[in-house]
Protein backbone atom coordinates (compact mmCIF):
# COMPACT_ATOMS: atom_id res chain seq x y z
CA UNK A 1 0.00 0.00 0.00
CA UNK A 2 1.25 3.50 -1.16
CA UNK A 3 1.80 5.70 2.25
CA UNK A 4 0.93 9.30 1.90
CA UNK A 5 2.71 11.79 4.31
CA UNK A 6 1.29 14.61 5.40
CA UNK A 7 3.17 17.38 5.59
CA UNK A 8 2.68 18.15 9.58
CA UNK A 9 1.01 16.08 12.42
CA UNK A 10 -2.66 15.64 11.41
CA UNK A 11 -4.41 19.02 13.68
CA UNK A 12 -7.99 18.84 14.69
CA UNK A 13 -9.61 21.31 13.68
CA UNK A 14 -13.35 23.34 13.22
CA UNK A 15 -15.54 22.08 10.06
CA UNK A 16 -15.56 25.91 9.49
CA UNK A 17 -11.56 26.39 9.66
CA UNK A 18 -11.38 23.21 7.68
CA UNK A 19 -13.81 24.75 4.97
CA UNK A 20 -11.64 27.97 5.05
CA UNK A 21 -9.36 26.05 3.31
CA UNK A 22 -10.70 26.46 -0.28
CA UNK A 23 -10.24 28.42 -2.43
CA UNK A 24 -11.98 29.53 -6.26
CA UNK A 25 -11.08 27.10 -8.85
CA UNK A 26 -10.19 24.36 -6.45
CA UNK A 27 -10.91 20.81 -6.97
CA UNK A 28 -12.22 18.62 -4.01
CA UNK A 29 -13.05 14.89 -3.78
CA UNK A 30 -15.86 13.87 -1.53
CA UNK A 31 -15.52 10.17 -2.06
CA UNK A 32 -18.01 7.80 -2.19
CA UNK A 33 -21.42 6.70 -1.12
CA UNK A 34 -21.31 6.80 3.04
CA UNK A 35 -17.83 8.01 2.68
CA UNK A 36 -19.20 11.66 1.95
CA UNK A 37 -18.53 14.27 4.41
CA UNK A 38 -21.38 16.10 6.20
CA UNK A 39 -20.08 18.60 8.64
CA UNK A 40 -17.49 19.47 6.33
CA UNK A 41 -20.36 20.19 3.32
CA UNK A 42 -22.86 21.73 5.42
CA UNK A 43 -19.32 24.80 6.65
CA UNK A 44 -18.54 24.75 2.77
CA UNK A 45 -21.71 25.64 2.08
CA UNK A 46 -22.41 28.71 3.60
CA UNK A 47 -19.38 30.57 2.40
CA UNK A 48 -21.09 29.97 -1.58
CA UNK A 49 -20.89 33.54 -2.21
CA UNK A 50 -17.22 34.00 -1.40
CA UNK A 51 -16.36 31.68 -4.14
CA UNK A 52 -16.58 30.57 -7.70
CA UNK A 53 -15.47 27.96 -10.01
CA UNK A 54 -15.17 25.04 -7.13
CA UNK A 55 -15.84 21.76 -8.49
CA UNK A 56 -16.63 18.36 -6.26
CA UNK A 57 -16.08 14.25 -7.72
CA UNK A 58 -17.93 11.76 -5.85
CA UNK A 59 -20.42 8.97 -6.24
CA UNK A 60 -23.56 7.57 -5.24
CA UNK A 61 -24.92 10.91 -2.77
CA UNK A 62 -26.75 9.27 -0.32
CA UNK A 63 -28.11 12.72 1.07
CA UNK A 64 -28.58 16.20 -0.75
CA UNK A 65 -25.42 17.73 -1.11
CA UNK A 66 -25.67 21.22 0.70
CA UNK A 67 -22.87 22.58 -1.22
CA UNK A 68 -25.07 21.86 -4.47
CA UNK A 69 -28.28 23.01 -2.79
CA UNK A 70 -26.36 26.47 -1.24
CA UNK A 71 -26.17 27.08 -5.08
CA UNK A 72 -29.39 26.06 -7.43
CA UNK A 73 -28.24 27.90 -10.06
CA UNK A 74 -24.69 26.20 -10.39
CA UNK A 75 -22.75 29.74 -10.18
CA UNK A 76 -20.25 28.84 -7.41
CA UNK A 77 -20.07 25.30 -7.09
CA UNK A 78 -20.04 22.21 -9.55
CA UNK A 79 -20.82 19.03 -9.05
CA UNK A 80 -19.55 15.87 -10.88
CA UNK A 81 -20.71 11.85 -9.93
CA UNK A 82 -19.39 9.01 -11.26
CA UNK A 83 -22.97 6.90 -10.31
CA UNK A 84 -25.90 8.87 -9.97
CA UNK A 85 -28.46 8.50 -6.82
CA UNK A 86 -31.79 9.99 -7.08
CA UNK A 87 -31.36 13.25 -5.73
CA UNK A 88 -27.93 13.61 -8.09
CA UNK A 89 -30.58 12.66 -11.44
CA UNK A 90 -32.92 15.34 -10.28
CA UNK A 91 -29.85 17.78 -9.86
CA UNK A 92 -29.00 16.95 -13.36
CA UNK A 93 -31.97 17.46 -14.59
CA UNK A 94 -31.78 20.82 -13.31
CA UNK A 95 -28.50 21.41 -14.98
CA UNK A 96 -25.83 21.60 -12.12
CA UNK A 97 -25.08 18.01 -11.70
CA UNK A 98 -22.48 16.14 -14.84
CA UNK A 99 -21.74 13.00 -15.28
CA UNK A 100 -18.55 11.15 -15.64
CA UNK A 101 -18.41 7.52 -17.30
CA UNK A 102 -16.11 4.94 -15.77
CA UNK A 103 -16.21 1.07 -15.30
CA UNK A 104 -16.06 1.46 -11.03
CA UNK A 105 -13.35 -0.91 -11.27
CA UNK A 106 -10.85 1.24 -13.39
CA UNK A 107 -11.45 4.23 -11.43
CA UNK A 108 -8.31 4.11 -8.79
CA UNK A 109 -6.10 3.62 -12.10
CA UNK A 110 -7.91 6.87 -13.52
CA UNK A 111 -7.19 8.94 -10.57
CA UNK A 112 -3.37 7.90 -10.28
CA UNK A 113 -3.06 7.96 -14.19
CA UNK A 114 -5.34 10.60 -15.63
CA UNK A 115 -6.27 12.90 -13.23
CA UNK A 116 -4.58 15.93 -11.49
CA UNK A 117 -3.71 15.83 -8.08
CA UNK A 118 -6.86 16.94 -5.75
CA UNK A 119 -6.25 20.53 -4.24
CA UNK A 120 -8.69 19.05 -0.85
CA UNK A 121 -9.63 15.65 -0.20
CA UNK A 122 -12.57 14.77 2.32
CA UNK A 123 -13.92 11.47 3.64
CA UNK A 124 -15.97 10.50 6.56
CA UNK A 125 -14.32 7.85 8.82
CA UNK A 126 -14.45 5.81 11.93
CA UNK A 127 -12.33 7.56 14.51
CA UNK A 128 -8.92 6.42 14.78
CA UNK A 129 -8.13 3.14 17.03
CA UNK A 130 -5.00 2.49 19.24
CA UNK A 131 -3.21 1.91 15.68
CA UNK A 132 -3.86 5.21 14.50
CA UNK A 133 -6.05 3.69 11.62
CA UNK A 134 -9.47 5.87 10.74
CA UNK A 135 -11.41 2.85 9.26
CA UNK A 136 -13.23 3.71 6.04
CA UNK A 137 -16.29 1.71 6.96
CA UNK A 138 -18.60 0.27 4.35
CA UNK A 139 -17.10 2.34 1.91
CA UNK A 140 -13.39 1.44 0.59
CA UNK A 141 -14.34 1.99 -3.43
CA UNK A 142 -11.06 4.18 -4.71
CA UNK A 143 -10.68 5.84 -1.30
CA UNK A 144 -6.77 4.38 -1.05
CA UNK A 145 -6.33 6.20 -4.23
CA UNK A 146 -7.76 9.64 -2.84
CA UNK A 147 -4.77 9.32 -0.19
CA UNK A 148 -2.56 9.01 -2.61
CA UNK A 149 -4.00 11.71 -4.93
CA UNK A 150 -4.51 14.48 -2.31
CA UNK A 151 -2.85 17.85 -1.80
CA UNK A 152 -4.70 18.20 1.13
CA UNK A 153 -6.09 15.15 3.10
CA UNK A 154 -9.21 16.00 5.78
CA UNK A 155 -10.76 13.39 7.34
CA UNK A 156 -14.65 13.94 8.76
CA UNK A 157 -14.56 11.98 12.05
CA UNK A 158 -18.28 9.92 13.06
CA UNK A 159 -18.68 6.95 15.98
CA UNK A 160 -21.70 6.08 13.46
CA UNK A 161 -19.26 4.62 11.00
CA UNK A 162 -18.39 0.75 11.90
CA UNK A 163 -15.30 -0.93 12.13
CA UNK A 164 -15.52 -3.17 8.77
CA UNK A 165 -12.58 -5.55 8.28
CA UNK A 166 -11.07 -4.70 4.95
CA UNK A 167 -7.67 -4.49 2.56
CA UNK A 168 -6.57 -1.14 2.92
CA UNK A 169 -9.69 -0.22 3.85
CA UNK A 170 -8.53 3.00 5.87
CA UNK A 171 -5.58 5.83 6.38
CA UNK A 172 -3.45 6.23 8.97
CA UNK A 173 -3.02 9.36 11.20
CA UNK A 174 0.54 10.38 9.40
CA UNK A 175 -1.23 10.47 6.47
CA UNK A 176 -3.81 13.35 7.23
CA UNK A 177 -3.51 16.39 7.38
CA UNK A 178 -6.69 17.81 9.06
CA UNK A 179 -9.41 16.19 11.29
CA UNK A 180 -12.91 17.22 11.84
CA UNK A 181 -15.26 16.25 14.20
CA UNK A 182 -18.31 14.93 12.54
CA UNK A 183 -22.23 15.09 13.95
CA UNK A 184 -22.05 11.02 14.40
CA UNK A 185 -25.76 11.05 13.14
CA UNK A 186 -26.81 8.01 12.05
CA UNK A 187 -25.88 6.85 8.40
CA UNK A 188 -28.35 7.20 5.97
CA UNK A 189 -29.93 3.85 5.16
CA UNK A 190 -31.59 2.83 2.12
CA UNK A 191 -35.05 0.97 1.81
CA UNK A 192 -35.65 -1.70 -0.22
CA UNK A 193 -38.07 -1.66 -2.91
CA UNK A 194 -41.07 -3.73 -2.93
CA UNK A 195 -41.08 -6.87 -4.46
CA UNK A 196 -43.59 -7.35 -7.26
CA UNK A 197 -44.87 -10.48 -8.97
CA UNK A 198 -42.98 -10.17 -12.07
CA UNK A 199 -39.72 -9.62 -9.53
CA UNK A 200 -40.48 -12.94 -8.34
CA UNK A 201 -40.92 -15.11 -11.46
CA UNK A 202 -37.70 -13.28 -12.79
CA UNK A 203 -36.27 -14.40 -9.29
CA UNK A 204 -37.95 -18.00 -9.59
CA UNK A 205 -35.58 -18.62 -12.91
CA UNK A 206 -32.59 -17.31 -11.56
CA UNK A 207 -32.35 -19.15 -8.53
CA UNK A 208 -33.15 -22.46 -10.40
CA UNK A 209 -29.60 -21.46 -12.23
CA UNK A 210 -27.67 -21.14 -9.15
CA UNK A 211 -25.78 -23.91 -8.14
CA UNK A 212 -24.32 -24.90 -4.78
CA UNK A 213 -21.37 -23.29 -4.13
CA UNK A 214 -21.76 -20.57 -6.48
CA UNK A 215 -20.30 -16.93 -5.86
CA UNK A 216 -23.12 -13.95 -5.89
CA UNK A 217 -22.72 -10.58 -7.57
CA UNK A 218 -25.86 -8.78 -7.21
CA UNK A 219 -27.48 -5.17 -6.52
CA UNK A 220 -30.28 -3.70 -4.76
CA UNK A 221 -33.82 -3.90 -6.12
CA UNK A 222 -37.08 -5.86 -5.72
CA UNK A 223 -35.82 -8.72 -7.77
CA UNK A 224 -32.28 -9.30 -6.26
CA UNK A 225 -34.26 -9.57 -2.97
CA UNK A 226 -36.57 -11.92 -4.25
CA UNK A 227 -33.60 -13.71 -5.45
CA UNK A 228 -32.07 -13.87 -2.37
CA UNK A 229 -35.51 -14.97 -0.24
CA UNK A 230 -35.63 -18.17 -3.05
CA UNK A 231 -32.13 -18.85 -2.13
CA UNK A 232 -32.57 -18.67 1.87
CA UNK A 233 -35.11 -21.01 1.70
CA UNK A 234 -34.41 -23.63 -1.37
CA UNK A 235 -31.92 -25.30 0.58
CA UNK A 236 -28.88 -23.81 -1.13
CA UNK A 237 -25.51 -24.62 0.15
CA UNK A 238 -22.25 -22.90 0.28
CA UNK A 239 -22.90 -19.76 -1.53
CA UNK A 240 -20.43 -16.85 -1.79
CA UNK A 241 -20.21 -13.19 -2.02
CA UNK A 242 -18.23 -11.51 -4.28
CA UNK A 243 -20.24 -8.40 -5.09
CA UNK A 244 -19.89 -4.53 -5.78
CA UNK A 245 -22.83 -3.11 -3.37
CA UNK A 246 -23.10 -5.48 -0.18
CA UNK A 247 -27.23 -5.32 0.41
CA UNK A 248 -29.46 -6.41 3.22
CA UNK A 249 -30.81 -9.14 0.79
CA UNK A 250 -27.12 -10.58 1.17
CA UNK A 251 -26.49 -10.34 4.59
CA UNK A 252 -30.05 -12.09 4.80
CA UNK A 253 -28.15 -15.09 3.31
CA UNK A 254 -25.13 -14.28 5.63
CA UNK A 255 -27.30 -14.83 8.55
CA UNK A 256 -28.80 -17.97 7.19
CA UNK A 257 -26.10 -19.58 6.71
CA UNK A 258 -26.46 -19.97 3.41
CA UNK A 259 -23.65 -17.66 2.28
CA UNK A 260 -20.46 -18.88 3.62
CA UNK A 261 -18.14 -18.64 1.33
CA UNK A 262 -16.84 -22.25 1.93
CA UNK A 263 -16.16 -23.25 -1.69
CA UNK A 264 -14.70 -19.66 -2.61
CA UNK A 265 -10.93 -20.23 -4.26
CA UNK A 266 -10.39 -16.28 -3.58
CA UNK A 267 -11.05 -15.18 0.39
CA UNK A 268 -12.59 -18.43 1.24
CA UNK A 269 -14.96 -17.88 3.90
CA UNK A 270 -15.47 -14.27 3.65
CA UNK A 271 -17.91 -11.51 2.32
CA UNK A 272 -16.43 -9.55 -0.09
CA UNK A 273 -17.73 -6.01 -1.11
CA UNK A 274 -16.39 -2.51 -1.67
CA UNK A 275 -19.28 -0.52 -0.33
CA UNK A 276 -22.36 -1.44 2.05
CA UNK A 277 -25.43 0.53 1.53
CA UNK A 278 -28.73 -0.72 3.22
CA UNK A 279 -30.67 -0.65 6.67
CA UNK A 280 -28.72 0.43 10.18
CA UNK A 281 -29.35 -3.43 11.40
CA UNK A 282 -26.69 -4.62 7.97
CA UNK A 283 -24.61 -2.03 9.57
CA UNK A 284 -24.29 -3.41 12.80
CA UNK A 285 -24.06 -7.33 11.65
CA UNK A 286 -20.84 -5.90 9.58
CA UNK A 287 -19.28 -3.59 12.74
CA UNK A 288 -15.97 -5.83 13.59
CA UNK A 289 -17.24 -8.70 11.79
CA UNK A 290 -14.57 -11.12 10.38
CA UNK A 291 -16.43 -12.48 8.25
CA UNK A 292 -16.81 -9.28 6.14
CA UNK A 293 -14.14 -8.03 3.91
CA UNK A 294 -14.13 -4.59 2.22
CA UNK A 295 -11.72 -3.99 -0.55
CA UNK A 296 -11.01 -1.73 -3.48
CA UNK A 297 -12.95 -1.94 -6.15
CA UNK A 298 -9.58 -3.08 -7.78
CA UNK A 299 -9.91 -6.27 -5.61
CA UNK A 300 -13.54 -6.38 -6.55
CA UNK A 301 -14.62 -5.13 -9.83
CA UNK A 302 -12.06 -6.05 -11.75
CA UNK A 303 -13.06 -9.43 -14.39
CA UNK A 304 -9.08 -11.22 -13.80
CA UNK A 305 -9.95 -10.76 -10.03
CA UNK A 306 -14.00 -11.79 -10.04
CA UNK A 307 -12.77 -14.86 -12.36
CA UNK A 308 -10.76 -16.71 -10.03
CA UNK A 309 -14.18 -17.81 -8.12
CA UNK A 310 -15.40 -20.88 -9.37
CA UNK A 311 -19.34 -20.84 -10.33
CA UNK A 312 -19.54 -16.92 -10.56
CA UNK A 313 -23.18 -15.65 -10.89
CA UNK A 314 -23.44 -11.72 -11.83
CA UNK A 315 -27.10 -10.83 -11.69
CA UNK A 316 -27.77 -7.11 -13.08
CA UNK A 317 -30.98 -5.43 -14.49
CA UNK A 318 -31.49 -3.21 -17.42
CA UNK A 319 -33.72 -0.63 -18.37
CA UNK A 320 -33.73 -1.87 -22.40
CA UNK A 321 -32.54 -3.93 -25.02
CA UNK A 322 -32.70 -4.20 -28.40
CA UNK A 323 -33.09 -7.27 -30.44
CA UNK A 324 -29.05 -7.81 -31.16
CA UNK A 325 -28.76 -8.41 -26.92
CA UNK A 326 -27.30 -4.36 -26.65
CA UNK A 327 -28.46 -3.70 -22.73
CA UNK A 328 -28.68 -0.04 -21.95
CA UNK A 329 -29.12 0.13 -18.50
CA UNK A 330 -27.96 4.02 -17.14
CA UNK A 331 -29.75 6.19 -19.12
CA UNK A 332 -33.48 7.15 -20.74
CA UNK A 333 -32.32 8.52 -24.30
CA UNK A 334 -29.76 11.80 -23.03
CA UNK A 335 -31.30 11.86 -19.95
CA UNK A 336 -28.76 9.86 -17.21
CA UNK A 337 -29.93 8.30 -14.83
CA UNK A 338 -27.43 6.36 -13.04
CA UNK A 339 -24.44 4.77 -14.33
CA UNK A 340 -22.21 1.81 -15.98
CA UNK A 341 -20.99 0.65 -12.18
CA UNK A 342 -19.28 -3.12 -12.16
CA UNK A 343 -22.28 -4.11 -14.41
CA UNK A 344 -19.76 -4.70 -17.75
CA UNK A 345 -17.11 -6.17 -15.37
CA UNK A 346 -18.87 -8.49 -14.02
CA UNK A 347 -20.72 -9.82 -16.65
CA UNK A 348 -17.18 -10.29 -18.40
CA UNK A 349 -15.92 -11.68 -14.87
CA UNK A 350 -18.49 -14.18 -14.95
CA UNK A 351 -18.45 -15.26 -18.36
CA UNK A 352 -14.48 -16.02 -18.17
CA UNK A 353 -15.40 -17.76 -14.19
CA UNK A 354 -15.26 -21.89 -14.32
CA UNK A 355 -18.86 -22.86 -14.59
CA UNK A 356 -19.90 -18.63 -14.30
CA UNK A 357 -23.11 -17.13 -15.33
CA UNK A 358 -24.23 -13.77 -16.16
CA UNK A 359 -28.14 -12.89 -15.93
CA UNK A 360 -29.25 -9.85 -17.71
CA UNK A 361 -32.71 -9.30 -16.24
CA UNK A 362 -35.72 -6.45 -16.92
CA UNK A 363 -39.33 -6.30 -17.13
CA UNK A 364 -40.64 -7.00 -20.08
CA UNK A 365 -43.10 -3.50 -20.19
CA UNK A 366 -43.46 -0.43 -18.23
CA UNK A 367 -45.87 2.33 -18.37
CA UNK A 368 -45.00 5.80 -19.46
CA UNK A 369 -47.14 8.60 -19.72
CA UNK A 370 -50.21 6.56 -19.14
CA UNK A 371 -48.86 4.32 -22.17
CA UNK A 372 -47.68 0.82 -21.55
CA UNK A 373 -44.37 0.24 -23.42
CA UNK A 374 -41.95 -2.84 -24.49
CA UNK A 375 -38.49 -2.76 -22.89
CA UNK A 376 -37.55 -4.56 -25.72
CA UNK A 377 -37.31 -3.04 -28.56
CA UNK A 378 -36.22 -3.40 -32.69
CA UNK A 379 -33.68 -0.29 -31.72
CA UNK A 380 -32.26 1.34 -28.68
CA UNK A 381 -33.96 4.97 -28.03
CA UNK A 382 -32.13 7.58 -29.28
CA UNK A 383 -29.44 8.75 -26.95
CA UNK A 384 -29.65 5.53 -24.91
CA UNK A 385 -26.04 4.61 -23.41
CA UNK A 386 -24.90 0.79 -24.31
CA UNK A 387 -23.83 0.01 -20.80
CA UNK A 388 -23.22 -3.95 -21.73
CA UNK A 389 -22.46 -4.70 -25.52
CA UNK A 390 -24.65 -7.48 -27.14
CA UNK A 391 -20.71 -9.75 -27.26
CA UNK A 392 -20.60 -9.35 -23.41
CA UNK A 393 -24.33 -10.35 -22.75
CA UNK A 394 -25.12 -14.14 -21.48
CA UNK A 395 -28.46 -15.02 -20.30
CA UNK A 396 -31.42 -12.59 -20.86
CA UNK A 397 -34.10 -12.84 -18.15
CA UNK A 398 -37.61 -11.23 -17.87
CA UNK A 399 -40.84 -12.96 -16.42
CA UNK A 400 -41.37 -15.01 -19.53
CA UNK A 401 -38.48 -16.82 -19.40
CA UNK A 402 -34.53 -17.17 -19.95
CA UNK A 403 -32.53 -17.45 -23.13
CA UNK A 404 -28.85 -17.80 -23.65
CA UNK A 405 -27.35 -15.19 -26.15
CA UNK A 406 -23.80 -16.58 -26.42
CA UNK A 407 -23.10 -18.17 -29.84
CA UNK A 408 -26.34 -16.92 -31.22
CA UNK A 409 -26.68 -15.41 -35.21
CA UNK A 410 -28.00 -12.32 -35.10
CA UNK A 411 -31.49 -13.88 -36.23
CA UNK A 412 -31.30 -16.37 -33.55
CA UNK A 413 -30.75 -13.54 -31.17
CA UNK A 414 -33.79 -11.45 -32.43
CA UNK A 415 -36.14 -14.47 -32.24
CA UNK A 416 -34.73 -15.21 -28.97
CA UNK A 417 -35.29 -11.59 -27.29
CA UNK A 418 -38.65 -11.70 -28.90
CA UNK A 419 -39.96 -14.60 -26.80
CA UNK A 420 -38.66 -13.10 -23.76
CA UNK A 421 -41.23 -10.39 -24.69
CA UNK A 422 -44.92 -9.41 -23.92
CA UNK A 423 -46.62 -11.34 -26.01
CA UNK A 424 -48.66 -8.52 -26.96
CA UNK A 425 -45.55 -6.76 -28.69
CA UNK A 426 -44.26 -9.72 -30.38
CA UNK A 427 -46.01 -9.51 -33.49
CA UNK A 428 -44.79 -6.21 -34.47
CA UNK A 429 -40.93 -6.84 -33.01
CA UNK A 430 -41.34 -9.67 -35.34
CA UNK A 431 -42.20 -7.63 -38.30
CA UNK A 432 -40.08 -5.02 -37.30
CA UNK A 433 -37.03 -7.42 -37.05
CA UNK A 434 -37.49 -9.03 -40.85
CA UNK A 435 -38.02 -5.46 -42.37
CA UNK A 436 -34.48 -4.21 -41.07
CA UNK A 437 -33.24 -7.71 -42.19
CA UNK A 438 -32.56 -8.60 -38.57
CA UNK A 439 -34.73 -11.99 -39.52
CA UNK A 440 -34.55 -13.58 -43.17
CA UNK A 441 -37.24 -14.37 -45.44
CA UNK A 442 -36.83 -17.84 -44.70
CA UNK A 443 -37.27 -17.43 -40.94
CA UNK A 444 -40.36 -14.88 -40.96
CA UNK A 445 -43.58 -16.73 -40.28
CA UNK A 446 -45.58 -14.46 -41.77
CA UNK A 447 -44.21 -15.02 -45.55
CA UNK A 448 -43.68 -18.47 -45.07
CA UNK A 449 -45.23 -20.54 -47.90
CA UNK A 450 -45.83 -17.13 -49.24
Amino acid sequence: MYHRTASAPARTISAAEAASLVKSGFWLDYGACLGQPDVFDRALAARVLELTGVSFRSSLAPRPRAVVESDPEGAHFHWFSWHFTAWERARSDAGVCYHMPPNLGELHDYYRRFLDPIDIVVLKVRPAGPDGFFSFGPTNTWHRALVERARTLIVETSSAVPFVHGVDNGVHISEVDYIVEGDNAPLPELKSPPVTEIDRAIARTIAAEVEDGACLQIGIGGMPNAVCSLLRDSGAKDLGIHTEMLTDSLMELYRAGVANGARKNLDRGKAVFTFGWGSQSMYDAIDGNPDMLCCGTEHTNLPHIIMQNDRVCSINSTTQMDLQGQAASESDGHRHISGTGGQLQYARGAYASRGGKSFMCLPSVFEKSGTRRSRIVMELTPGNIVTTPRTDIMYVVTEHGMVNLKGKSVPDRARAMISLAHPDFREDLERQAFENRLIPRALYPALRGT
